[in-house]
């Protein structure tokens, strides 16, 4: 019942079709209409992201003793890779996987200093949809000198549909009791504090809406959510839950990862026209972008998103949808 439309340009899913509670299919990822929309994608609408998902403070960072500077592409800072991060690449892509789980590898060689980064980075891409209703997107990457690596994915999830309006009534899980606040700049300022009573307790489920403005100053300073949760436990476990009280359809997602974005579409500009000619806004979606903590290298307390030489960046997500 799951269907995935995926270009080779910027690994982006297009479309990811869902069959509701009385069967009908339901396209839950917004999206632009042509190739073309898709050149000037800022809101990386489903996009994959790399080198660096995230924002880097100043767009510099220092590594082995060496500083490194980068490409400004958000005012001083570095964000979702650069100029042209991997969003904007053309991939490699073959078909794979089976009849059951078919799948689809897509792969990119990153050259040394690309956007500023040290070491030729070889990555390797994997969507599959497999027998349980899930979009399992596996990420690999090996590089010949030590770098940051940290890749996401920056799907917008409307579950009652790409062209239904805003999310506020879907209701929202994390299993994280620990966030981290940003500075206004959007980039976390090196605390981790608990949600326990605050808009970011989202350990029992409740509606995306219930305290998208709330009078408290790290959602007022963007509008909405746009903010890193440590994930509870390790090795690859249930990070996250969406559901549609409207038409039923249950997303949970999956990772490895020790680290999620909330991101709640605070910045998709008002009447934009886009897939099926539909004009977006504000609050439409829900990103949940699995990742290492934002700017990482500037707080030894962050888990590391630093990749060795020689060895295997090795990461998994899935998407997984039933009927509630």
């Amino acid at each position: 019942g799951l269907k995935a439309k995926i270009l080779n340009y910027g690994g982006i899913i297009t479309n990811l079709t869902v069959r509701d509670q009385d069967g009908v299919n339901t396209d839950v990822v917004l999206g632009l209409d042509s190739l073309e929309d898709y050149w000037e994608n800022g809101d990386c609408f489903g996009a994959a992201i790399g080198r660096n998902s995230n924002r880097i403070l100043n767009a510099r960072f220092e590594l082995n003793g060496k500083e490194y500077v980068l490409n400004k592409n958000d005012g001083e800072n570095n964000l979702h890779g650069g100029n042209v991060g991997f969003n904007q690449k053309v991939w490699q892509a073959e078909p794979a996987g089976t009849e059951q789980e078919p799948a689809l590898v897509l792969r990119l060689t990153s050259p040394d200093m690309e956007e500023g980064f040290p070491g030729t980075v070889q990555v390797k891409m994997t969507y599959t949809l497999t027998k349980n209703n899930g979009l399992h997107i596996h990420y690999e990457a090996e590089t010949d000198k030590d770098t940051i690596v940290n890749l996401t994915n920056h799907s917008y999830f409307n579950l009652k549909g790409h062209q239904k309006g805003p999310v506020y009534d879907q209701i929202l899980q994390i299993n994280s009791g620990f966030y981290t606040p940003n500075t206004e700049k959007c980039i976390p300022n090196g605390e981790i504090l608990s949600v326990t009573g605050t808009p970011f307790d989202f350990r029992a489920p409740k509606p995306v809406g219930q305290d998208i403005s709330a009078d408290f100053e790290q959602i007022a300073l963007f509008g909405g959510y746009d903010h890193n949760f440590a994930l509870a436990g390790r090795g690859f476990r249930k990070a996250a839950m969406l559901y549609c009280p409207d038409n039923g359809i249950c997303m949970e997602v999956y990772t490895d990862k020790p680290g999620m974005q909330l991101y709640t579409g605070n910045m998709i500009a008002e009447g934009r026209i886009c897939k099926d000619g539909t004009a977006y806004g504000k609050h439409w979606a829900v990103c949940l972008e699995t990742q290492f903590f934002p700017n990482a290298m500037e707080f030894s307390h962050f888990p590391s998103p630093v990749l060795k030489a020689g060895a295997a960046y090795d990461y998994t997500t899935e998407y997984r949808f039933s009927i509630k």
